[in-house]
């Protein structure tokens, strides 16, 4: 989706300022949305491909009006309402207005740490070898799918090197909507700041982009 949170290689938006010794959490009602999040995954059953897909939904001006955590919240809550989990009215009201809906688990307090230690990996396992090879020129596929992706918009149709093969692991594209995991071969493929930006790229500098096999074709292909 080429929506505002791809906003990589854009002007206008100002520069980077990182904070030195920046907290996690900058407010207390940060750590309870970040706790909301992980929380309700586990009741309604979704996972990071599809929470990212959510947040990337947001209206642009909405999206870009509001904090990283304040995205976060607003991600959940229509995840919520889609999933009959909640009403918009109660959102609205801030408070239960109707019995809940039985949900498929509760994360409990005492399972939190065991279960951010264990994390959910997404590595798996095909029967078809990489088609691609370290030190290989690829082109990325200029490409703009409505739904989510991984592929930065602005490495779409350039050249890069593969430089790591990181095994099979779960498409995000697919998994998103509810398609199946559908795994595929990940690699990271850099590429030349000058061959992104041309002439206002630094030469000294370059950017990898981890890219699924379908994000990419050899250099030859247009």
């Amino acid at each position: 989706m080429n929506g505002a949170h791809d906003m990589g290689g854009m002007m206008g938006f100002g520069p980077i300022l990182p904070e030195p010794n920046e907290p996690t959490f900058h407010a207390q009602w940060e750590r309870r949305a970040m706790a909301l999040t992980l929380a309700m995954a586990a009741a309604g059953g979704w996972d990071l491909d599809k929470v990212r897909a959510a947040r990337e939904r947001l209206p642009p001006a909405e999206y870009l009006a509001k904090s990283y955590y304040q995205i976060w919240i607003s991600a959940l809550e229509s995840m919520m309402i889609e999933r009959g989990l909640v009403g918009a009215d109660e959102i609205a009201a801030g408070k239960s207005l109707r019995p809940g809906k039985p949900v498929k688990r509760v994360l409990a307090a005492d399972s939190v740490a065991p279960s951010l230690a264990r994390g959910a990996p997404v590595n798996r396992d095909v029967a078809a070898p990489p088609r691609f090879a370290v030190g290989q020129r690829v082109r990325a596929r200029n490409m703009h799918p409505a739904g989510h992706t991984r592929l930065p918009r602005y490495a779409r149709g350039h050249v890069g090197v593969i430089t790591h093969i990181h095994g099979a692991h779960v498409l995000p594209d697919s998994n998103s909507t509810g398609a199946g995991e559908n795994p595929e071969w990940l690699y990271t493929v850099r590429f030349s700041a000058s061959e992104l930006w041309g002439d206002s790229g630094d030469v000294s500098s370059s950017v990898s982009v981890d890219a699924w096999e379908s994000y990419l074709r050899s250099e030859r292909d247009e």
